[in-house]
């Protein structure tokens, strides 16, 4: 007889994003060639002299546990680029560190929620916001943030969403997957609605925070108002800024007392992060930036690229995005237009499902982030693969039919 599972992982849906990389595997596995542009992952490897301190650290025995929250040391050092570059005061009893920025989030919501609980989550969100919340009791609470507003959180949409049972505001600037980024006065002004209801905490997922073009500073709601700070999360890590998605390593800043919740929960669960990983992490953040810098400027080249070959195709509409590694399209134009064999495109999801067939190109579906009638595309892959995607996008859009 099965082992009987919990209603709430029966009801817990797999990453899509994740999915439909599943599926890209799948097929390359029956010999096609897939152009893929479905993870958020850099296809740069981490930089040398991070390596090099990781590879150090397992040579001078560094492989034992270490403690819940995180050697004390890459705490200091978070702290201080914390202030250095946010403009956040933190003590290290008030830092995490943690298998990825996604345990954090995981952790903190199963710290502070109660059944029936509501997190508002802006649309177009990471796939795996909600799904977080409704795994630890919660009930997401979306509010839309449409392509007219640059996908980003207008204060009294944010205003008209909170009610007596609001326990969250999950924010992610830059984002994932629209590449918005949240100006100061735009904070201000989310800040101003907080100060308003003292109830609702904010997480801010600041994971891309380094990959922002055109001078766009991202800012931490801390260091613009201070006294947000005993109810504010501040998550981030070292995936993206430095290429080290595989090394699994976030931290995060916040209240003592919730941080302690996290540190009970990650002793109970994963006991502490690789210990040699932390020393790379420590390295990097206190090393040369040169690196995160260089990386950026290649990014930037490709999403200008993207950008101005997604925007010849006939029917997309794509807005150039301040940060992160994606664009956003908006593909509405085509809906219900016919595919050569006669079907019909009738959503987001049966443009992806007709591109992966027609044209071997793997992309995410709008659907999936909260936003129909868009796509996500990560340009974090070489010049070439963007040139052949987006040529074979548009070669295959060109057979539809109205």
């Amino acid at each position: 007889m099965a082992i009987a599972l919990s209603k709430k992982v029966q009801a817990l849906k797999p990453s899509a994003s994740i999915a439909a990389k599943q599926r890209v595997n799948e097929l390359e596995a029956q010999g096609r060639k897939i152009l893929d542009f479905t993870l958020g992952e850099p296809d740069l490897d981490t930089p040398e002299a991070i390596v090099e301190a990781g590879v150090a650290a397992l040579r001078s025995g560094d492989t034992h546990y270490t403690g819940s929250a995180g050697k004390l040391e890459l705490r200091k050092a978070i702290c201080e680029k914390l202030a250095r570059e946010n403009g956040c005061t933190y003590s290290p009893d008030e830092i995490v560190v943690a298998v990825g920025a996604k345990q954090i989030i995981a952790e903190a919501l199963s710290a502070t929620l109660e059944p029936g609980d509501e997190v508002i989550i802006p649309a177009p969100y990471w796939v795996s916001y909600p799904d977080m919340v409704r795994l630890n009791g919660g009930e997401p609470v979306i509010v839309p943030c449409p392509a007219e507003d640059g996908f980003l959180l207008r204060a009294d949409a944010l205003e008209a969403s909170i009610t007596p049972k609001t326990r969250w505001l999950i924010i992610n600037s830059p984002s994932n997957p629209s590449g918005a980024v949240l100006s100061e006065q735009q904070w201000k002004d989310i800040i101003a609605v907080l100060e308003r209801h003292p109830h609702v905490a904010v997480m801010t997922d600041e994971i891309y925070e380094k990959i922002v073009y055109d001078g766009v500073v991202n800012h931490s709601p801390v260091g613009i108002a201070p006294s947000l700070k005993d109810r504010c999360l501040v998550v981030n890590g070292m995936s993206k800024g430095y290429a080290m998605t595989g090394w699994r390593l976030g931290y995060a800043a916040g209240p003592a007392n919730l941080i302690k919740a996290i540190v009970k929960l990650i002793g109970q669960s994963t006991t502490c992060t690789t210990a040699f990983a932390q020393t790379a992490a420590l390295a990097a953040l206190r090393g040369d930036q040169t690196p995160v810098a260089e990386m950026v400027s290649l990014y930037r080249a490709r999403r200008d690229l993207v950008v101005s070959m997604m925007n010849d195709i006939a029917g997309v509409a794509c807005a150039k995005p301040a940060g992160a590694f994606y664009i956003f399209p908006d593909v509405r134009a085509l809906i219900g237009r016919k595919a050569p064999n006669g079907t019909t495109i009738e959503s987001d999801v049966d443009l992806v499902n007709y591109l992966l067939e027609e044209a071997s190109v793997a992309l995410m579906d709008g659907t999936s982030y909260g936003m129909p009638g868009f796509l996500r595309i990560s340009y974090a892959t070489g010049s070439d693969t963007i040139r052949a995607g987006c040529t074979a996008i548009a070669a295959a859009v060109a057979k539809l039919s109205a």
